[in-house]
C-alpha cells in the first residue's frame, strides 16, 4: 500500500511539473514522451482523479486542461486500450454507439463537404461556394446537440464516480468550439465578407472539432465505459431523445443484455407509484395533478435545494434550456459551463444570505428573447429551503399591443 501511495504522490509531482513545464511555453511534442512513461500501465481514470486532485489543491482548471492535449497526442501514437473490453457500445442505439457515429458523420461532412469547400474558395470565389459553405456550417452546428447530451447526461454520472476534472475542462472545450462555429457563421451571413479571415477561422474551427472527438473516442468514451453499469446507460439512453440528435439518429432503442435492468428502472423512477395527496394551506392535489400543472404552465421551472443540489425541474412542452433526469442530485455549479460558475455561485450565496430575494436576467437566443430569473425559497419562518430559477420566452408578450377581451375561434 506505501508503495502506491509513494507512486501516487510521484505521479502528482511529476503531472504538476508537466503542467509548469507547458505553462512556460514547452509545445504538447516536447512534454509527451514524459507523460506516456508516466501513465504506462496506469488506467484513464486513476488519470481523471489525480488531475481532479490537481484541482482541489487549488490548481486552475485551465492549467489542468494542459494536459487535455498531452493525454490525446500520447494516445494517438500508439492506442493500446487499458480499459476493460466491452462490445456494448457496439450496439445501436446504445449511447456510446450513437455518438460514435455522430461523429463519423461530423467527420464525413468536414472532410467530404467543409474542407473542400474551403480548398476551392482559396482559388475561386463564386457564390455558389458560400451558400454551399452556410448550408455546411449550418449543419455542423448540429454539434451542439452532441456536446448536450454529453455534457448533460455523461457528465453527472462521472461527477457521482468522483470524476470531476475531466467533465470541467472538456465543457470548457466544448463552449470554445461552439464560439468559433457560431462566428464562422456570424461571418458568412454578413454582406461584406473578408474571405481570408473567414477561410482562416472556419479551418480553426474545423480543427478543433476534429482534436474534441479524438478527445471522445480516445479518453471520454473508453473512461465512461469503464465506470458507468448498464442500468446507468439504459437511462442515459432514454433521455437522449430529449435534447435530440447530431447528423445521425439511431433507429433502435438499446436492450441492455441483464433481464432484471428495466424492473430496476422502473423501481427507482423518479414519479412515486401511490396515487396519494398533497395537502396545501390552500387545496388538495394528486400527485398526477400536481405534475400535469407544473408541466402545462408555459415556464421552465428547476428548483435548487439550500445545499446547491438539483432537486426538480419541471417538463414543459418547449423546453428553453435542456434538463434530463440525470441532473437530480447534481450541484448546481456543476449544471454550468466552468466560466459562468462564478455568477452562479454569486447569485446563490446573495440569495442564500439574504442580501437579495431575486435576481433577473435576460438575453436573446435566436429569435427569442428569454427572461431568467431567480427567486430565494424560504419558509414562514424565513429559513432558506433553495433557489427557484424560472425562464421564460417572453417574446410575444412583448408583441402585445391594444386588448383582447373575448375568446379566439381556433
Amino acid at each position: 500500500m506505501s508503495e502506491y501511495i509513494n507512486n501516487r504522490e510521484y505521479r502528482q509531482k511529476v503531472l504538476k511539473d508537466l503542467i509548469t513545464q507547458l505553462h512556460e511555453g514547452k509545445t504538447v511534442e516536447e512534454v509527451k514522451e514524459q507523460f506516456a512513461k508516466l501513465i504506462e500501465g496506469v488506467s484513464a481514470t486513476e488519470i481523471s482523479m489525480m488531475e481532479t486532485e490537481l484541482i482541489r489543491e487549488g490548481m486552475p482548471l485551465t492549467e489542468v486542461q494542459r494536459l487535455c492535449d498531452v493525454h490525446a497526442a500520447v494516445f494517438k501514437g500508439s492506442i493500446e486500450e487499458i480499459h476493460s473490453e466491452t462490445k456494448a457500445e457496439e450496439t445501436m442505439g446504445h449511447p456510446i454507439h450513437t455518438m460514435k457515429e455522430e461523429n463519423k458523420e461530423i467527420e464525413r461532412l468536414i472532410k467530404d463537404h467543409l474542407s473542400p469547400l474551403l480548398k476551392e474558395l482559396k482559388q475561386k470565389e463564386e457564390d455558389n461556394f458560400w451558400v454551399k459553405l452556410v448550408e455546411g456550417f449550418e449543419r455542423l452546428w448540429e454539434i451542439d446537440k452532441h456536446y448536450l447530451r454529453k455534457e448533460n447526461l455523461l457528465f453527472p454520472y462521472m461527477e457521482k464516480y468522483g470524476i470531476t476534472a475531466p467533465p470541467k475542462v472538456m465543457w470548457g472545450v466544448d463552449d470554445e468550439i461552439r464560439d468559433e462555429i457560431k462566428e464562422v457563421r456570424q461571418l458568412l451571413s454578413e454582406d461584406k465578407r473578408n474571405i481570408n479571415e473567414i477561410i482562416d477561422k472556419a479551418e480553426h474551427a474545423l480543427g478543433r472539432v476534429e482534436e474534441m472527438i479524438f478527445k471522445e473516442e480516445n479518453i471520454l468514451f473508453p473512461m465512461v465505459l469503464d465506470t458507468l453499469d448498464e442500468d446507468e446507460w439504459l437511462k442515459i439512453a432514454r433521455e437522449s431523445d430529449e435534447i435530440g440528435f447530431c447528423i445521425y439518429e439511431p433507429k433502435q432503442e438499446w436492450k441492455p443484455s441483464r433481464v432484471n435492468v428495466e424492473q430496476k428502472v422502473k423501481d427507482e423512477g423518479e414519479i412515486p407509484a401511490d396515487d396519494g395527496y398533497v395537502r396545501f394551506d390552500t387545496g388538495i392535489l394528486s400527485l398526477k395533478e400536481l405534475e400535469a400543472i407544473l408541466n402545462s404552465m408555459p415556464v421552465d421551472i428547476t428548483f435548487v435545494d439550500k445545499d446547491g443540489a438539483v432537486k426538480y425541474f419541471s417538463q414543459g412542452k418547449e423546453r428553453i434550456f435542456p434538463r434530463t433526469k440525470a441532473v437530480i442530485g447534481r450541484l448546481v455549479q456543476n449544471c454550468h459551463p466552468p466560466a459562468s460558475v462564478h455568477i452562479v455561485e454569486q447569485i446563490v450565496e446573495d440569495l442564500k444570505s439574504g442580501k437579495k430575494d431575486h435576481e433577473d436576467f435576460w438575453i436573446r437566443m435566436g429569435e427569442n428573447f428569454i427572461y431568467i430569473r431567480y427567486f430565494a425559497v424560504r419558509d414562514t419562518a424565513g429559513e432558506y429551503l433553495g433557489v427557484l430559477e424560472f425562464t421564460q420566452n417572453i417574446k410575444p408578450i412583448q408583441a402585445l399591443t391594444g386588448e383582447k377581451r373575448l375568446a379566439s375561434e381556433d
